[in-house]
């Protein structure tokens, strides 16, 4: 079985965003996302791709989404998106990182960083 499990660096800010994001890269894991959890902790995450735009229908609790392009660019941020919410849909996103509420502010992150995937 593949690798499931990354790290996210923002290499711009020099902060780790993740060290234990799970790849959703497969029909059913992006379907799937993080529907039936209470929530993330801290160094968690879910990278979704290929990945246009993002909800948080049946969701439980709030998350940060940062819209990345295909060289892992940012180029949206959604701060605290609540649950029963939607996202935009972005032709430019080609995937989308989901995080626990405040880790783009607590790591400054903004648009235009650049993030590394390992």
């Amino acid at each position: 079985m593949p690798n499931r499990w990354v790290k996210v660096i923002n290499k711009t800010r020099g902060v780790a965003l993740g060290q234990r994001v799970r790849k959703a890269d497969s029909f059913w894991t992006r379907a799937k996302g993080l529907l039936g959890r209470r929530g993330l902790a801290e160094g968690e995450g879910l990278l979704l791709y290929p990945c246009r735009g993002i909800h948080s229908y049946g969701m439980w609790f709030d998350f940060d989404a940062v819209y990345l392009n295909r060289q892992y660019k940012i180029i949206h941020i959604i701060e605290c998106l609540p649950p029963n919410r939607r996202g935009p849909m972005l032709k430019e996103a080609y995937a989308v990182l989901e995080l626990p509420p405040g880790s783009v502010a607590a790591t400054a992150t903004a648009i235009g960083d650049q993030l590394v995937i390992s």
